[in-house]
């Protein structure tokens, strides 16, 4: 498994190398329909034996069920492993509006207690990254919440500070990063979403601040598994991504960019998986792609292709064509 230099932002930071594929802790805290604990273990298990040292997870995640069963994972391995999770605001509208008062939604006396809880529940006293789980451009001018988090990190009780950006305007973190507020920012980047190209990843290699990636798989349409007429169980949040006509027009592009792997010659040594994984990968500014990993299969499938070799020049210039403007796919949509 190789590593990256996860940021070179904070002082402490200087020294942290973290895989290149990251283990997403969403689907094994629920939401992606049924999932076995037992087999939520095993997977987190054989993704640390198999190299995997960056763990992502949140508050959100099955109301904290993916954090302890995190936390009851590492506390019972030796290897050193870094755990990231995120914060949320307080209830409200999400993505927070431009009316939202970040007094509201990210007071000092929340961003302390849901601090507690997180450590609780991750077994630990320290937590290597802290992300608040969305942000609004409205207080970029006035940005207390990471200042709360600066001092929480002078306490000793986070690392590093990130956000996961908002989907409907990741580009909000730019100024954060340019104003070192930020140690790492979370971002989607895929074959589908390349926007993040046109600035946050060339102000991440210029102001020195960690890039990890979600949604490189696009919600697993990118895996190939799913067709045009494939429909989600109503417990997993897929049924309201991909509704209406969306997984038609989703299963239509991938079929492109299958196209585009055997005029490529690269189909019979990669699968679209790889592709998409490797694509992401193929960016200097990225520490870690984060890939949900719901079984032990799922994790050598994933891990494998950090051993593949890296995609071509040609390969890359023909697969930026599948950058798709979809607007966001929110539910109810």
């Amino acid at each position: 498994m190789q590593k990256r230099k996860l940021s070179s932002h904070a002082v402490e930071s200087t020294a942290i190398e973290i895989s290149e594929l990251g283990f997403g802790g969403w689907a094994i805290g629920g939401g992606w329909g049924d999932q076995s604990d037992v087999q939520s273990i095993a997977s987190l298990h054989l993704a640390i034996e198999k190299g995997i040292n960056f763990i992502d997870t949140a508050a959100g995640y099955g109301n904290g069920h993916s954090e302890r069963l995190i936390g009851e994972v590492i506390n019972q391995r030796s290897e050193e492993v870094f755990i990231a999770t995120k914060t949320p605001p307080s209830p409200g509208p999400w993505p927070p509006s431009p009316y939202c008062r970040w007094q509201d939604r990210y007071s000092a006396a929340y961003l302390r207690d849901n601090l507690h809880t997180r450590l609780t529940n991750l077994k630990t006293d320290r937590v290597d990254l802290l992300q608040l789980h969305t942000w609004t451009r409205a207080w970029n001018d006035d940005p207390q919440p990471l200042l709360v988090l600066r001092q929480l990190r002078d306490e000793g009780k986070i690392g590093l500070i990130g956000v996961s950006t908002p989907e409907h305007d990741q580009s909000c973190v730019i100024q954060l990063m340019r104003d070192g507020l930020v140690d790492v920012v979370q971002v989607i980047f895929n074959l589908f979403d390349q926007e993040a190209a046109a600035q946050i990843l060339p102000v991440a290699a210029e102001t020195g601040t960690g890039v990890i990636v979600r949604v490189a798989l696009d919600e697993g349409s990118l895996t190939g598994k799913y067709g045009a007429d494939h429909q989600f169980p109503d417990d997993d949040f897929r049924s309201q991504f991909f509704a209406g006509d969306r997984m038609q027009r989703t299963a239509n592009r991938v079929d492109a960019i299958r196209e585009d792997m055997e005029t490529l010659g690269i189909a019979d040594d990669y699968s679209l998986a790889d592709v998409a994984i490797k694509f992401v990968l193929s960016r200097p500014e990225v520490s870690s792609v984060v890939v949900g990993m719901r079984n032990p299969d799922q994790v050598e499938k994933n891990v494998r292709a950090s051993s593949l070799q890296d995609l071509s020049s040609e390969a890359l210039n023909v697969l930026q064509r599948h950058h798709w403007n979809r607007g966001i796919w929110y539910a109810g949509k």
